[in-house]
């Protein structure tokens, strides 16, 4: 198939390249010249993913228009914060036949909306049309042909599985479900949760520790995504546990990396500046927060995140306000 993928971050580049190795023609679009000129011609992308060789079936463009023009596949690889202002332009530019399909982990600051809401809403997409890919899918990992496992989420089962087949290959084994819904709910809350392990074990603190954040974390999502419409079974797969252990525990995770040293003492900025590329947790906490407080969800781990970010409660006092609290039955 045609596939093409927006986006040349680690994560865009790696499943581009899990799109030739599964036997598809793919082109990535790219905003900066330098990466373009890389992927084509020289078959690499220093930047994102140093070291790694590129399939010959990868070519790169910083012309949407034309990345899109015939794509059966579009994978959109952006990070969340972004999505609308530059790809809302472009939707007469989606081949009417087109599956879009959804790499990215977060809710929408001011709308609360999950990525493939907003793709659907930018681009006039039926629900059936709009695929999301999530799991335990660290790109260092994989970009090494590491075997590895993900979820691909659908409305539609057919195109679930379609869209499974063409991605999958001998080490990136693929799995459906239709609930869309639990899919992004999981992959948007785990990254916060890895936020909140990281500081923790920034701060020294152990294997109990981190356990103790996951497993709440993980209840917290559930918790979330029974309220928006969720199937509660997803969050104990791997768009949920899987994905979470993954991001909680990989020095290779961003959301990890940044939270690590935000419990070392650096600032929100600084933290920013040392992992040089986005983590998401951070960009969305306050969208999953607001979502979680419309419908009426207490997220202890979420907001104390939140707390620490942009309203200005140092480590310990997170630390306080999570440990100390009165007994209460586990859900």
């Amino acid at each position: 198939m045609r596939c093409t993928v927006v986006g040349s971050g680690s994560w865009g580049t790696t499943f581009a390249q899990v799109l030739a190795d599964a036997g598809n023609e793919v082109v990535v679009w790219t905003a900066r010249e330098a990466t373009a000129r890389s992927i084509t011609d020289d078959h690499a992308n220093p930047t994102y993913l140093p070291g790694i060789a590129l399939s010959d079936a990868i070519s790169a463009t910083t012309d949407l228009t034309a990345a899109l023009a015939g794509a059966e596949v579009v994978v959109v690889a952006l990070p969340s914060q972004i999505v609308r202002e530059v790809l809302a332009p472009y939707a007469a530019a989606v081949p009417g036949d087109a599956v879009v399909v959804s790499l990215m982990k977060g809710v929408e600051l001011g709308t609360d909306e999950r990525m493939s809401q907003v793709l659907g809403e930018i681009w006039d997409l039926p629900t059936e049309r709009i695929a999301v890919v999530s799991g335990p899918n660290l790109a260092g990992e994989i970009a090494l042909q590491q075997p590895t496992t993900t979820v691909v989420a659908c409305e539609d089962e057919d195109v679930a599985l379609r869209i499974a087949r063409t991605c999958a290959t001998p080490y990136f084994r693929t799995f459906t479900t239709t609930d869309v819904i639990g899919v992004e709910i999981g992959g948007a809350v785990k990254n916060v949760i890895a936020l909140a392990v990281g500081i923790a074990q920034g701060l020294g603190y152990g294997d109990n520790t981190m356990a103790s954040i996951m497993t709440r974390g993980l209840s917290e999502a559930a918790r979330i995504g029974a309220a928006v419409g969720a199937q509660p079974a997803t969050f104990a797969g791997l768009a949920g546990m899987g994905d979470l252990i993954a991001t909680c525990s990989s020095p290779l995770s961003r959301n990890h990396r940044l939270g690590s040293l935000l419990g070392q003492g650096r600032s929100l900025e600084e933290a920013v500046v040392e992992i040089g590329s986005t983590a998401e947790g951070a960009k969305s906490c306050r969208s999953i927060l607001d979502l979680a407080h419309q419908h009426g969800v207490k997220t202890s781990i979420i907001a104390a995140v939140v707390a620490v970010l942009y309203e200005g409660m140092t480590v310990p006092e997170m630390v306080a306000r999570l440990v100390d609290r009165p007994p209460r039955p586990e859900d």
